[in-house]
């Protein structure tokens, strides 16, 4: 009988930390961008516009948010790993707390908060999924939608741009920084792959 290989505590520790330090250095992202002022992206803008009609924090809404869109994955047949669940849990809280320890800045300091903002969001996203512990709710969704036939970038397009509208309309920050975002998002995170690689 041929025994399975586990993984060393070395390198499961490795990834716990890759993990675990990317979803607070996520969550620290959400909350520069937030604090910014200037846009959040997507998600954001809408966890944002819940948060302020319910009277919660945004970090409340990203919680609910994430364990409702887990609940999609069910007839997505799709799995979650400790990353999903983790994501889920933490990530709100993270960026409660770095919203909570940040001064609202002004001025050029709004423009530093936007940029740590990105840089530090496509780090985490390297970090947390080169982790190999599961996708966060919200990308274990597009990833689900790719198995009923959409190509990645629509599926994306479509999720980000609904929960974009729906999220101004709720009151949720939308301005340059939402398009620096989407702008940069993409060849910074492939970027820090090179550094930081997903396999």
């Amino acid at each position: 009988m041929t025994e399975l290989a586990m993984p060393s505590l070395g390198s499961l520790s490795s990834r716990l930390i890759r993990l675990y330090g990317g979803l607070a250095l996520y969550g620290a992202g959400i909350g520069l961008q937030v604090e910014s002022g200037l846009g959040n992206d997507p998600w954001d803008v809408f966890h944002q516009g819940v948060g302020l009609r319910l009277g919660v924090s945004i970090g409340t809404v990203i919680i609910g948010v994430g364990a409702l869109v887990l609940l999609l994955w069910i007839p997505l047949r799709q799995k979650p790993g400790l990353g999903t669940l983790s994501n889920v849990v933490f990530l709100g809280l993270f960026a409660d707390a770095a919203i909570w320890v940040l001064p609202t800045p002004s001025g050029v300091l709004s423009w530093v908060y936007l940029v740590g903002a990105v840089v530090a969001i496509a780090l985490a996203t390297v970090l947390y999924i080169g982790a190999g512990m599961g996708p966060g709710p919200r990308d274990g969704l597009m990833t689900g939608l790719m198995r009923l036939g959409l190509s990645v970038r629509l599926g994306r397009f479509l999720i980000e741009i609904t929960v974009l509208a729906a999220g101004w309309l709720l009151g949720g920050t939308v301005g340059i920084g939402t398009l620096v975002f989407a702008l940069a998002i993409g060849p910074l995170t492939q970027l820090f792959t090179r550094w930081f690689p997903l396999t």
